[in-house]
């Protein structure tokens, strides 16, 4: 197993890696919409959606991989209102369709609206 770090998505904020790449698969840790360069969270759903993805996409690039190649998602949404808004973004970056939960939690991380965990295939 090899852990995964990038400064181009938040630093873990607990005793966890930003993900591990095993058995030929990349596992990231979930990505809440903190800025990796500023430390600040956007303001409403779409731009969070946008900057949940583009940190998963960091980690995934880190470890060698891409969204292409994203086989399974679980997506988490403070208020599952935001699910059609939260789409309209997602599928702008997981365009091949991975597998996916998506559900509502009673809370996520500072606060934050939406945070997107991916599996997908490592190097070729």
């Amino acid at each position: 197993m090899n852990s995964i770090e990038t400064s181009n998505a938040p630093a873990a904020i607990g005793p966890y890696s930003q993900g591990m790449c095993a058995l030929g698969l990349v596992f990231t840790s979930g990505q809440i919409p903190v800025d990796p360069a500023t430390g600040t969270v956007p303001e409403g759903i779409e731009a969070q959606a946008h900057r949940s993805c583009q940190n998963v996409g960091a980690v995934l690039q880190a470890a060698g991989s891409s969204f292409d190649k994203v086989i399974k998602t679980t997506c988490f949404l403070a208020d599952m209102a935001d699910f059609a808004a939260f789409n309209g973004v997602y599928e702008q970056y997981f365009c091949s369709k991975p597998a996916r939960s998506c559900v509502a939690v009673k809370a996520l991380p500072k606060g934050v609206l939406c945070e997107i965990e991916a599996i997908a295939e490592s190097k070729d």
